[in-house]
């Protein structure tokens, strides 16, 4: 008697043998191959598509015969004819298996696919979303068998997808009678499984075979700013990505700010929590529009937040987390309703998931960046650094991961800025100073040429110049620092103490003229004094959080850092550094990461695994809490100087010059601005 047909499926390599004419469907689900299917094997879904190669194989000691795949099938031919089949592809739930045969699964046929997250890590994340189609065939009622809709579908779903304990919430009870009739009995199911072996739940039903695809929403819900993305559940791919500011800042544009709202104010956090959800409802309409999908297919969501956001976020009051112990009402991850956040406007059963917190100060949002970042997988030691109003930081290598959050406030982002805005067309984003002639140029948002090029003024006309974002303040600071124009205090000196008019007088201090429009009606755009200590308070906040991870980890100094965040993406690592909003190293080891928060809340909207992953890992990580380091305030006042008061700056002093310079500002605007040392003692 002759053995059983060998099948053996690549890239896995798994193989084993199958009595003839079973289906390559069957087959791989019997040897645990990750072969996909939505409709079940009804040669409906073409999600099996598999590629047999015939010809010898010494590698695996078999040779394949034509003939080894049952042939070509009505099934197949009426699929081609609809819809087309590449060259040399089967479905997996047609063809069968009747000799030897070696049969490749390509990437687009796999249920966990793998996805590049970036080009510069090249890492893949597998695809495992918690929600995915299946179609199922439900048995018709009969008066002999009075069973109702819902048992026998969750009957259909445990006799062919072996799927047990199913749930569906009443929105979904409420439209399974005439979902079922409308689709003659067979219909498709977005099933919600938040790891494997957990129950099963029904978040949404379509009649008759619906591909899809899916999506998700993943969520960076800032202080100041809400990033969205539109997720495609099967392959990974962001459909598209829209952002709203916060309507919160009305309540408070820090943290502590909307904390005190809460105390000082009777129901003040519930104002907060409507305030933020509604808007979420609107961005996700957004999005599904500027995607040009149904709001009904987004089936998901996913959220990374600082502690703050996360309990406002879930309707928590955040009181407690304004005084010491900082404590959380929850660190775990959060899996709830969408609608009880108030995403009303998707899928009625759509889930959602928060991200577990690291401590009362460490929220959601850095764990994300952990789970986009890796540091624990680092070989050298790295600094991440995610830039936003509240900032982030993680510091770790293979050994140990520590974590902790700085409230560098909102300077960064434009705000408490003379001239600051939002980063919008019109607004500067990069600046440069001539340390001869201390005569700036700049760029602006959404013209690619420097304002001394020509054809300038005509690409700006339509959006004029109207102030100066975050990346653009940085630049103009450490610019000023380097040109000297600002001393190592932070002084700005007069024109007599620069040689250049552009310094001009403000009272007891000096503010450097950028930008001056006001001949054609537009602005006048100056650097102030008070515009250089608002970002000296918030890079200080930085350095010293930083500083402080460095003290417990017993070092001085980093391998390199990461600049993440939407803000973070934009900074020049060499001003970042100028400023001493971060420890020195070589500039060529600070690289930027985008918005690491977001990209770690889409792995993990993909990924049930990384989900796992970052819950357990949360509890691996060391918590310093700044607001109670004895030592914060030290670096915090050591870092007021640029680049620092106390730190050398090696690397840094040897790639760009910083002029040791300390102004006297005393006796008035006009008589300011004389360096201390061309006096003769």
């Amino acid at each position: 008697m002759s053995e059983d047909p060998l099948v053996i499926f690549t890239p896995s390599g798994k193989r084993g043998r199958v009595p003839a004419g079973t289906p390559v469907l069957t087959a791989a689900r019997q040897l645990g191959v990750d072969l996909d299917s939505v409709c079940g094997g009804r040669g409906i879904c073409s999600k099996c598509q598999v590629a047999p190669a015939y010809g010898q194989f010494s590698k695996h000691g078999v040779t394949v015969a034509e003939d080894a795949l049952g042939p070509w099938n009505a099934v197949e031919q009426r699929y081609h004819d609809k819809r087309g089949l590449a060259a040399g592809r089967r479905l997996g739930c047609q063809a069968t298996i009747e000799r030897d045969v070696v049969i490749d699964v390509p990437p687009e046929s796999q249920v966990h696919r793998q996805v590049v997250r970036k080009a510069a890590a090249v890492r893949a994340v597998t695809m495992d979303p918690a929600t995915r189609l299946v179609m199922v065939d439900v048995a018709e009622p009969d008066m002999h068998s009075p069973t109702g809709d819902f048992e026998r579908l969750r009957r259909a779903l445990l006799d062919q997808w072996e799927i047990g304990e199913v749930t569906a919430d009443l929105p979904i009870l409420s439209r399974l009678q005439p979902v079922l009739r409308k689709g003659e009995w067979r219909v498709t199911l977005a099933l919600h499984q938040p790891r494997e072996g957990a129950p099963a739940r029904i978040t949404e039903i379509w009649p008759g075979f619906f591909e899809g695809p899916l999506y998700g929403l993943a969520i960076d819900l800032g202080s100041t700013t809400i990033a969205a993305h539109l997720t495609d559940l099967v392959t990974g791919g962001v459909t598209a990505s829209a952002g709203v500011m916060n309507p919160q800042i009305r309540f408070g544009e820090d943290l502590m700010s909307r904390v005190s709202y809460s105390m000082m104010n009777e129901g003040g956090a519930g104002e907060m929590t409507r305030a933020v959800r509604e808007a979420l409802d609107r961005l996700s309409v957004e999005i599904a529009t500027e995607g040009k999908i149904d709001p009904g297919q987004i089936v998901e969501a996913v959220f990374v937040c600082n502690p703050v956001m996360h309990h406002l976020l879930l309707g928590i009051d955040p009181v407690e987390l304004g005084q010491a112990p900082f404590a959380l009402a929850t660190s775990d991850s959060v899996e709830i309703a969408a609608a009880e956040l108030g995403l009303t406007s998707v899928a009625p059963g759509a889930r959602a998931y928060v991200l577990p917190c690291i401590a009362g100060h460490v929220g959601a949002d850095a764990a994300a960046v952990a789970l986009s970042e890796e540091p624990e997988a680092s070989e050298d030691l790295v600094l991440i650094v995610d830039v936003g109003t509240n900032a982030e930081i993680l510091l770790g290598d293979r050994n140990r991961v520590l974590a902790c959050s700085s409230p560098t406030g909102p300077a960064f982002e434009g705000a408490q800025i003379s001239a600051g805005q939002r980063a919008a067309p019109g607004a500067i984003e990069r600046v440069r100073i001539d340390p001869e002639t201390k005569e700036p140029r700049f760029k602006v948002i959404g013209c690619d040429l420097w304002s001394d090029e020509p054809g300038f003024d005509e690409a700006t006309a339509a959006t004029g110049i109207t102030g100066i974002c975050g990346s653009g303040i940085i630049e103009a600071v450490a610019e000023m620092r380097m040109a000297g124009l600002l001393d190592t205090s932070g002084l700005i000196g007069g024109a007599e103490a620069t040689g250049t008019p552009r310094s001009v007088a403000e009272g007891r201090t000096h503010a450097y003229l950028l930008h001056d429009a006001t001949e054609s009606g537009g602005p006048r755009i100056t650097v102030t004094q008070g515009d250089i200590r608002a970002i000296q308070l918030a890079k200080s906040a930085l350095y010293a959080g930083a500083r402080l991870l460095m003290d417990e980890r017993g070092v001085d100094e980093v391998d390199r850092v990461v600049l993440a965040g939407a803000f973070g993406a934009h900074i020049s690592p060499q001003h970042a550094m100028v400023l001493g909003m971060i420890p020195d190293v070589a500039l060529d080891k600070v690289t930027s990461a985008g918005n690491a928060a977001g990209t770690g809340a889409r792995i993990a909207l993909c990924s049930r695994a990384a989900r796992a992953k970052i819950e357990a890992q949360v509890r691996r990580i060391t918590k310093v809490e700044t607001a109670i380091e004895p030592r914060f305030q030290e670096h915090f006042v050591a870092a007021n100087a640029i680049p620092h008061a106390t730190a050398p700056y090696p690397h840094l002093r040897a790639a760009v010059p910083l002029p040791e310079l300390s102004f006297n500002v005393g006796g008035g605007g006009e008589s300011g601005g004389r360096r201390r040392r061309r006096r003769s003692g």
